[in-house]
């Protein structure tokens, strides 16, 4: 059954690294319930999930895409580029160790938030959280397990994520790229339909295609529209207050979408 990896809210939450947006206040209890509902939409999606050890004085800790890529029986830990998350790679290491061959980032900064897999290929973002030699560790990792790293220039975003992802196959059969325009210049991914989000709706940009589904933070009327007039079946969360912590739908969970 593929699997979601997630891990708790930490109730320092709201001592989060912030990059893009102004520091406001963040109710706990909201963005825990918040995040119970985000699970759920991954077990209707299909997936079992599976929580990776609490950290609870690791503000950051619930978004663990940042700390690992999982790549079919490869679990390669990163080395997030915000000094006060390194600590989280060890738990997030120990806790997919027994699931996967496990390889280890040792220079340069990456945060898996910076990286985007379309088939065996994996787009890298340069940014404020992973930089070259980063990139280079990677691609010293995962072209003998047969992916190619290419990296990806990146506006006014936190992480490449943040600004595009991989939707799927739309009723059509176009692949679907869903982007921000202001943050990601689409002509850099080869092979697939680029279909802009609304311009009142950046959010949007960042969606989790999980089997027959795409999840979608909630508040995006035209965007969801538009990708259900494709064929698309979009599940909505409602994920407003950790989007206060600079969250999105992809950074809470790591997916093994092995059978």
């Amino acid at each position: 059954m593929p699997r979601a990896f997630t891990r708790a809210v930490s109730s320092r939450i709201a001592e989060c690294q912030l990059t893009h947006l102004e520091r406001t206040p963040i109710d706990t209890a909201k963005a825990a319930r918040q995040h119970a509902g985000y699970e759920a939409a991954l077990a209707q999606a299909g997936l079992e999930i599976i929580r990776l050890p609490d950290l609870p004085e690791d503000p950051d800790a619930v978004f663990v895409e940042d700390t690992a890529l999982l790549l079919d029986g490869h679990a390669i830990v990163t080395r997030p580029g915000a000094p006060s998350r390194i600590g989280e790679t060890s738990s997030t290491a120990s806790g997919l160790a027994g699931h996967f061959q496990v390889h280890h980032i040792t220079e340069g900064y990456l945060d898996g938030g910076d990286v985007m897999r379309i088939d065996q290929t994996l787009y890298v973002g340069l940014s404020t959280r992973t930089d070259e030699q980063g990139i280079a560790s990677l691609r010293a990792l995962a072209e003998p397990i047969s992916y190619s790293v290419v990296k990806a220039e990146l506006r006014d975003c936190l992480h490449l994520k943040t600004g595009a992802t991989f939707a799927g196959t739309d009723s059509a059969g176009q692949r679907v790229l869903l982007f921000n325009p202001h943050a990601v210049d689409p002509a850099q991914f080869r092979g697939v339909h680029a279909l802009a989000v609304s311009a009142d709706e950046p959010s949007a940009a960042n969606s989790l295609r999980v089997g027959d589904y795409l999840i979608l933070p909630a508040g995006n009327p035209k965007t969801a529209a538009a990708l259900r007039d494709r064929g698309f079946h979009v599940l909505e969360v409602d994920v407003s207050e950790l989007q206060k912590a600079e969250a999105g739908v992809t950074c809470m969970s790591l997916i093994d979408e092995r059978p």
